[in-house]
């Protein structure tokens, strides 16, 4: 009877695990996306989904800034985190000073604040955007980040070393 037991009980401890989900894998190469749409960006930029509705109710993409390249100003209902992956980039909430973000920094932008985020002038930059659909909506675009407004800080900086 021991013997039957053992036996019986491998099988009903193993019998989940043979319905259990398999993790998935998406190459690098089959991530690939669209160049971002001009009535949002300024620029060259690479827009690659991280994943679609696969982990509803978030949104997520890998994003690539080419030297120059920006958002538009932009809010988040949920919130928005980026996560620096590659390069050197600028973020700026409406009203205050430009930020200088490199690879390794992660940003939390908090629910309904007006910002942007690219490239610097020289360096291209990449981040991970993660951010939470609410009532079926990721992110509110509003108008573009101006020349003029993009490049105030290294006009003060020229001014300053003169």
């Amino acid at each position: 009877m021991k013997r039957l037991l053992t036996p019986t009980l491998a099988l009903a401890l193993a019998a989940p695990a043979a319905f259990a989900q398999s993790m998935e894998i998406t190459r690098a190469e089959d991530r690939a996306g669209p160049i971002g749409s001009a009535d949002v960006f300024t620029g060259t930029v690479y827009v690659a989904p991280v994943h679609h509705s696969d982990m509803a109710p978030v949104s997520a993409g890998e994003v690539t800034f080419m030297p120059g390249a920006r958002s538009a100003w932009q809010t988040h209902p949920g919130g928005q985190k980026l996560v620096i992956t590659h390069g050197t980039g600028w973020t700026q909430e409406r009203g205050a000073e430009r930020i200088t973000m490199q690879a390794g920094d992660v940003i939390w932008c908090p629910s309904d604040v007006e910002h942007w985020h690219g490239a610097t002038a020289s360096t291209s930059v990449t981040h991970n955007a993660i951010q939470e659909v609410v009532d079926g909506s990721a992110v509110v675009w509003g108008e573009h980040v101006t020349d003029a407004g993009y490049g105030q800080r290294e006009s003060l900086n020229n001014r300053r070393t003169s």
